[in-house]
């Protein structure tokens, strides 16, 4: 079909409707405003999310800590199941709980969506979830964007990505440098997949020959349900932990690439965490997964979160209290293992040795897990 009418090729007519996209702002714009407090200036709709920082001049040296991130291949199951109200927990979960992993307070989130076609609801839907992540985290939403690309994505693709800023003093920082040898590993429960390793979930599904209405007794729920289940998102606990306990080393955010080798990143060298897979009742959809697809299971638990979301670091006098604090907040917690000094073993299913680029200490793996 042409893109002309009598008068010439209008933008409209190409595809991109800018009416739609001040109906979307127009639905998202109460939800937005509810994550704002009084440090946030103009509104919505401005050119830039301002934030006023004069808080931080109570800091001695505030270092700030920046993180972006999307959902994967998650959005497609939102997208299947025409719900779209909970994607965005996802995307705030993915950001700001990489941020808090050093101690850092969470500050300001903005988001990004690019779709092939605007429909205002969906997009407000998509916002409204994001705004309902940031409240949950205690970071101010402060700008977005959406783009409508027609031609390049389908009328009814889409997908979203965020970014956010946070502050730590110096002398709070938390990783690697305050881990100590005889030090506990923490576990913090996940809510369940997560956002991370649905390109194989989805190969599973599949292969398994389920829709996403299939209803799965050992889930208790469809598969669509417990695929969309949203992120657990942990930074108001973990800001309030770091605070609270004197004996805190570090934070992993459990995410792609699985628990080893995301904890390996938080480690020095010559240390290692061993990890016992026995300490834990594994979740029914990671047993699930791995029947349906005969998955290997060191090609699972390097993918999928296998139950813990976050893990904390922590001297022996603060794990307990650590424990129940996290308990307290609604989020299950226990002792998953300790720190020793690196035996120096071979890298292999077992045992690894830094990742993602950082030259440090080792995750020893052992045991199998409880079903």
């Amino acid at each position: 079909m042409s893109a002309a009418s009598p008068e010439g090729i209008t933008y409209a007519a190409s595809g991109v409707d800018t009416e739609a996209g001040d109906k979307a702002v127009e639905l998202m714009k109460s939800a937005v405003a509810r994550t704002h407090g009084p440090e946030v200036l103009g509104g919505v709709g401005a050119f830039a999310g301002l934030f006023d920082a004069s808080a931080l001049k109570s800091y001695e040296r505030p270092l700030l800590a920046s993180s972006t991130d999307g959902v994967g291949t998650k959005i497609v199951i939102a997208r299947a199941l025409d719900v779209h109200d909970t994607i965005g927990q996802d995307l705030v979960a993915m950001v700001v709980d990489d941020i808090v992993v050093c101690g850092a307070k969470p500050l300001v989130m903005t988001d990004y969506i690019a779709c092939g076609r605007v429909v205002p609801e969906r997009i407000a839907d998509i916002v409204r979830g994001i705004a309902v992540g940031c409240e949950m985290a205690g970071v101010a939403l402060v700008g977005g964007e959406t783009a409508e690309h027609p031609g390049v994505m389908e009328p009814d693709d889409y997908d979203v990505a965020g970014a956010a800023i946070g502050v730590v003093e110096a002398s709070e920082l938390l990783g690697p440098d305050r881990v100590r040898s005889g030090d506990v590993v923490v576990a913090m429960a996940s809510s369940g997949l997560h956002s991370n390793g649905y390109s194989l979930v989805r190969s599973v599904v599949a292969h398994a020959g389920w829709s996403l209405s299939t209803s799965l007794p050992e889930l208790g729920r469809t598969v669509g349900e417990e695929l969309l289940e949203p992120t657990r998102i942990y930074a108001k606990l973990c800001v309030s932990l770091a605070a609270s306990t004197p004996g805190l080393r570090a934070f992993s955010h459990v995410t792609g690439g699985g628990l080893a080798a995301n904890l390996a990143r938080v480690l020095p060298r010559g240390l290692a965490a061993t990890v016992d897979r026995g300490a834990w009742d594994l979740p029914a959809v990671f047993s699930v997964v791995q029947a349906a697809g005969s998955v290997p299971w060191n090609d699972l638990e390097s993918t999928l979160n296998m139950g813990i979301g976050m893990v904390a670091v922590v001297s022996p006098s603060d794990a307990d209290s650590l424990i129940a604090a996290s308990g307290a907040a609604g989020v299950p917690a226990w002792v998953l293992g300790s720190v020793v000094t690196d035996p120096a073993l071979p890298v292999g299913p077992d045992v690894v040795r830094g990742a993602k680029g950082v030259d440090g200490g080792s995750v020893l793996m052992s045991g199998t897990y409880r079903a």
